[in-house]
């Protein structure tokens, strides 16, 4: 686990909402830290999910490094956040569903609000349908935690697809460089892999420290202005 003090947020931070019943009427009865941890775990990542019905798996929460290695109590990480949800939808705060799809049973979870209790009989009934499962994000080991940490940190999200994507770049280059490119993407406001990619890219064929990248990037500019107004000057 980190030590480190946090070093506070940044000027542009994403926030997640939470309703003021949590903080005025949900709070003061939650005693346990591993189920307050939880709580406010799903109502991050319900956030980030798009639709009109929104739940999370237990393969996601059980499978994410953050809230597995950051929720403490006793016993091992399964236990205990099977402990927290268990211990969530008894309070009334989670909506508990196992559905039959095809041969599986998947744990669902909700926030406990009247859409989703409507939408939860309408399942039952056989009204509404899941479609496709979300798949469970990647584990993360911990000497790939860096990467990964960063582009949690600076961008979003992390998706199967972006994980891939991270741990190959860990593999050919420095992981000073990688740091540096998010910083640098960072400072232009370009929060994007892909930019983040073109810039390790280039300081690989360009050189890091020479100086190419952003000379070649000015030429690029100018180059781009003469091709789109080569029209109003003389060949």
């Amino acid at each position: 686990m980190n030590n480190q003090p946090f070093l506070g947020f940044p000027a542009k931070s994403s926030f997640t909402p939470l309703p003021n019943l949590f903080f005025t009427g949900l709070l003061p009865q939650i005693d346990s830290l591993a189920e307050l941890k939880l709580i406010l775990h799903i109502f991050w990542r319900l956030y980030q999910k798009r639709g009109a019905l929104k739940f999370v798996t237990y393969k996601e929460l059980i499978g994410d490094k953050t809230l597995v290695e950051g929720i403490g109590g006793n016993g091992s990480p399964a236990e205990v956040l099977g402990s927290a949800l268990e211990s969530a939808v008894k309070r009334g705060v989670l909506l508990h569903l196992v559905p039959e799809k095809e041969g599986e049973s998947p744990k669902l979870y909700f926030i406990n609000n009247e859409a989703n209790r409507r939408a939860i009989a309408q399942l039952q009934s056989g009204e509404l349908s899941l479609g496709a499962l979300p798949q469970p994000p990647p584990y993360i080991k911990e000497e790939e935690a860096n990467i990964f940490a960063l582009y949690e940190q600076n961008i979003g999200l992390l998706t199967p697809m972006i994980a891939e994507e991270l741990k190959e770049a860990e593999k050919l280059y420095p992981a000073s460089w990688i740091e540096e490119a998010f910083k640098e993407a960072v400072s232009l406001n370009k929060r994007s892999w892909r930019y983040i990619a073109r810039i390790l890219e280039r300081w690989s064929s360009e050189g890091k420290e020479s100086g190419e990248f952003r000379r070649d990037f000015k030429k690029e500019k100018v180059s781009s202005l003469k091709r789109r107004y080569r029209h109003l000057v003389g060949r």
